[in-house]
């Protein structure tokens, strides 16, 4: 879609909750490539795109986010109910970001901000500290219904040897874990069969896996095994950090034969393999260990902010080196190798990078949203994915970019639906390559936005805001509404479960906001046509017609405010008060 993204957004507002993923990758207010048109409030189809905001220019941060902030507020009516956004920033305006993103969704609904590499080489031109990492925001509409994805697990090729000769392949992973004060059960001892050394969990730690299945894996090395109380309840309070008093009665797993013939028993497993599953390093001499068959492991791995590897097995991360997401200037050598020489952009985002985020949270058969597409990454993602997922060939993109209309460019024309004729074709400036199939269709702003879709959207937003703190009386409770969307319907916007209708009357700031006795009539025919009792429940600024099976509520001035409705010229106002 070729044109400004906000006026793009609310054209497509009515087709709000629709949108899986949104991945936006906005101006970082580098003081030179943002406009800022402040006359959207007063006309949203002004003809002036803005002026460019200056670096040494006073407030141009609270001009960004005068810029952001009604962006997000459409991007987050358009998600539904289960969508997520990812929203790359770097440090200029991140903490602003954030806190916009905190007030619009709710701080409770940040899945994650994620810290990706962007560039691996570090400038020693750098005053103080070398800027290399960038982030990514990620907020859930609700996190209750947001669902994160499994990364595809990949491994390094180990050629089906692995060190014990099992044919299943397995990695190594700890047999100990931590929180021991509340797994005061699982600190017991365990018998080395080859050393005879009687070993703990770390401190703090305690075992990962019962007792009863540690003895039979350690029943394996071809020794008899049994549990013995050890008389051991002060070390293991030391090990676990509480009183001996506290410490509960375990028996430790020791060897029920000699140690030597033990010993020979488990070298000869050892030589011969495969291992057990609990085996010990150090050719038999060291800590426990455990083998993780990987048929046995998940399918994917959950995500963390850091991946450090191809086989994601890193916990406790903060972020992602450029061998995960990639970094810019192979960003920009995947523009150039797609388009060719000539293009202006010098920090084109990554694809890997915006491949794991889709992969992450747009769902196979999703719609992914991006309104600030640039160079139109996003679609080469999702194409991308697409081809590579034979099961799931189904997401879906809307890309909104308005380009450089200043200096007669339209990078959406130009540049992005250039890129994506190429992918989908294969037609690459270096030559062919795989095509990825797929297809895409251009389409142009007009230049007036639609006012019937701000109406709607102003509409949406005041029932969200006032229907959704209604109060019953009769029960003494917040009542949950059945909102009613039906185009034809001027008032009725929702009923409650005793079949009452609930009515707002907005027509917009210009418009008539008071409950009248012509209001009074269509809400009435609107009731009876929706099969509703002749029980009323109105929203309206002014009460002007009086009925008793009306319930009226009077929207606060400051709530009216809010949505355009000038009060200075009201003879009375909340303000008098």
């Amino acid at each position: 879609m070729e044109g400004d993204n906000l006026q793009g957004m609310v054209t497509l507002y009515r087709e709000r909750g629709q949108v899986d993923f949104i991945i936006a990758d906005p101006p970082y207010n580098t003081g030179k490539d943002f406009r800022y048109n402040d006359r959207w409030d007063e006309d949203p189809n002004d003809p002036e795109v803005g002026e460019f905001v200056g670096e040494d220019e006073s407030g141009r941060h609270t001009k960004w986010m005068r810029f952001m902030l009604p962006r997000l507020q459409v991007m987050k009516a358009t998600l539904k109910p289960s969508g997520v956004l990812a929203m790359c920033i770097d440090h200029r305006e991140l903490f602003r970001l954030g806190q916009m993103l905190n007030e619009v969704f709710d701080e409770e609904n940040r899945i994650a901000i994620l810290n990706w590499q962007r560039t691996y080489t570090r400038s020693n031109d750098a005053g103080h500290v070398a800027t290399t990492t960038e982030y990514v925001l990620v907020y859930a509409r609700d996190i209750k219904k947001a669902k994160t994805a499994l990364l595809s697990r990949e491994r390094a090729d180990t050629n089906g040897a692995m060190p014990d000769g099992d044919e299943r392949p397995w990695d190594d992973d700890p047999a100990s874990g931590s929180n021991a004060k509340s797994h005061k059960s699982m600190v017991y001892g365990i018998q080395n069969p080859f050393s005879g050394e009687i070993l703990y969990p770390p401190p703090q730690s305690a075992w990962r896996y019962s007792q009863e299945q540690n003895l039979k894996w350690l029943r394996g090395w071809g020794c008899r095994f049994e549990l013995k109380d050890l008389k051991d309840k002060a070390k293991r309070a030391e090990f676990i950090g509480i009183p001996t008093s506290e410490v509960p009665d375990v028996r430790g797993v020791v060897l029920a034969e000699p140690l030597e013939p033990a010993r020979k028993k488990a070298e000869k497993v050892y030589a011969a393999g495969p291992w057990p599953q609990l085996f010990f390093l150090k050719r038999g001499q060291g800590r426990p260990r455990v083998k993780k068959y990987r048929d046995q492991r998940k399918e994917g791995t959950v995500p963390t902010t850091y991946w450090a590897s191809e086989q994601f097995d890193v916990e406790g991360s903060v972020s992602w080196p450029h061998q995960e997401s990639g970094h810019s200037q192979q960003g920009v050598d995947e523009l150039t190798a797609v388009i060719g020489q000539g293009h202006e952009f010098k920090t084109v985002k990554p694809l890997k990078l915006f491949r794991r985020l889709i992969e992450l949270w747009c769902p196979p058969g999703g719609l992914v949203l991006d309104p600030f597409a640039g160079s139109g990454t996003t679609g080469h993602a999702v194409l991308a994915l697409n081809a590579q997922d034979a099961e799931a060939p189904e997401r879906r993109f809307i890309m909104i970019e308005q380009g450089r209309p200043d200096r007669g460019d339209s990078y959406a024309r130009s540049l992005t639906a250039d890129r994506m004729a190429r992918v989908v074709s294969g037609n690459w400036a270096t030559g062919k390559q795989k095509p990825l199939g797929g297809g895409y269709r251009f389409v142009a702003l007009a230049k007036k936005v639609d006012a019937g879709a701000l109406l709607r959207m102003e509409r949406v937003e005041m029932v969200d805001t006032v229907i959704a703190s209604y109060f019953d009386a009769n029960r003494k409770r917040r009542s949950n509404l059945e909102t009613i969307d039906n185009a034809s319907n001027k008032y009725l916007v929702a009923k409650n479960a005793d079949g009452e209708g609930f009515f707002l009357v907005w027509d917009g700031p210009n418009k008539n906001t008071d409950f009248t006795e012509d209001v009074y009539e269509r809400c009435a025919k609107e009731a009876k046509k929706a099969g509703l009792r002749a029980i009323y429940h109105v929203y309206a600024r002014l009460n002007l017609y009086q009925t008793g099976n009306v319930r009226f509520y009077q929207i606060p001035d400051r709530i009216l405010a809010d949505f355009g409705l000038d009060l200075r010229s009201e003879p009375f106002t909340e303000a008098d008060l």
